[in-house]
């Protein structure tokens, strides 16, 4: 009996072997010779764009098998129509993997009904940054200062992509909590296409996020007299000249509860430009995924494109991802109410 018993434990032993031994086989089978696609939510040019365009180029070499990566820009709805595509379309093979705007995930906590999309089920690989939300103002505007932009008496155009984006929501914050005239005009579909309107001036300014803009909007920060895009407020203290003197949100908005309303909003800054995989996903491939992207951020060649590029990297796993997601979910009723007016409209 003795001896059939250790048999057992023998055979238990030699199978618990195989499987590890088998696990980076069959991984790397699952990728060897295929074609890795990250679907971006904007257009070409903007900082969803950029960073996921810079991931790509790198983080083949830590998926076994080595697989070739593409990026297909799949703009349209604030990164909806992107977030759809992974959640209802997308195969879920560990193939596809789509970057939106996390900001939809605020709108969904907030009852937008044409969201019909469970972020809980989506396989969360993991962000790249996390975000420093600010706002500009042209200079062709003749104003330079949050002080200029309170004592105007005009309302001032701020480009937007629609409800549920960094442009469209934070102008509306600061009307509420600051008392700025802002008028938003939305139904650009990126920031690239923003900084066009900008420079044509249709428009006088735009919020978007600094640790892209610092990059994708350069020329028109260096630039001078009318052409200047002059940053005026912004989240945090950064080191770099256009910023480091300037107001921060949390020392402007002065009232307690009207601040409330600003923090709502922000904590999705603490993960942006995610990467998401569709329901479904292989537990296994999703790991994968997530360890590759973990190692691409430390990679020497990434980080040394990214210190040249300016772009600010800033891991957050795909564990802390999928818990962000969760509690931006179960987002107390108070902050709901407090941030209803940013729910879509038929006409955003």
């Amino acid at each position: 009996m003795k001896q059939k018993s250790w048999s057992l434990v023998a055979m238990g032993i030699v199978a618990l072997l195989l499987t590890v031994v088998a696990k980076p086989t069959l991984a790397a089978e699952d990728y060897k010779g295929k074609k890795i696609r990250f679907i971006v939510g904007s257009a070409a040019g903007g900082g969803y764009d950029t960073y996921t365009r810079m991931i790509a180029r790198h983080i083949g070499r830590y998926i076994p098998g080595k697989p070739t990566t593409v990026v297909e820009n799949m703009e349209g709805a604030g990164g909806l129509v992107a977030a759809n595509y992974i959640y209802k379309r997308a195969a879920p093979d560990g193939l596809t993997a789509a970057v939106f705007n996390n900001s939809n995930i605020v709108q969904k906590a907030l009852g937008d009904p044409r969201i019909n999309i469970d972020f809980q089920k989506l396989g969360w690989i993991g962000a790249p940054s996390v975000g420093a939300p600010m706002c500009m103002i042209m200079g062709f505007t003749g104003l330079k200062t949050l002080d200029d932009v309170l004592k105007s008496t005009k309302p001032l155009k701020m480009g937007a992509n629609r409800a549920g984006t960094t442009g469209y929501d934070l102008p509306l914050i600061l009307n509420q909590t600051l008392g700025t005239k802002f008028d938003v005009i939305s139904g650009y579909t990126g920031t690239s296409k923003i900084r066009v309107a900008l420079q044509a001036h249709e428009i006088d300014g735009m919020c978007s996020n600094w640790e892209s803009m610092r990059v994708t909007a350069r020329s028109m920060l260096d630039a001078k007299g009318d052409s200047k895009l002059i940053p005026f407020v912004i989240s945090d203290k950064w080191e770099d000249p256009e910023v480091k003197d300037l107001p921060l949100f949390k020392n402007v908005i002065k009232d307690p509860k009207k601040f409330e309303i600003f923090r709502a909003w922000a904590d999705q800054m603490e993960f942006q430009r995610p990467l998401s995989l569709p329901p479904g996903t292989p537990k296994e491939r999703l790991e994968i995924l997530r360890k590759a992207l973990a190692e691409v951020l430390q990679d020497k060649a990434l980080l040394e494109e990214a210190t040249k590029s300016k772009l600010v990297i800033t891991h957050v796993s795909g564990e802390r991802t999928a818990k962000l997601v969760e509690e931006i979910l179960s987002m107390p009723a108070d902050a709901k109410k407090s941030l209803a007016f940013l729910v879509r409209t038929q006409k955003n």
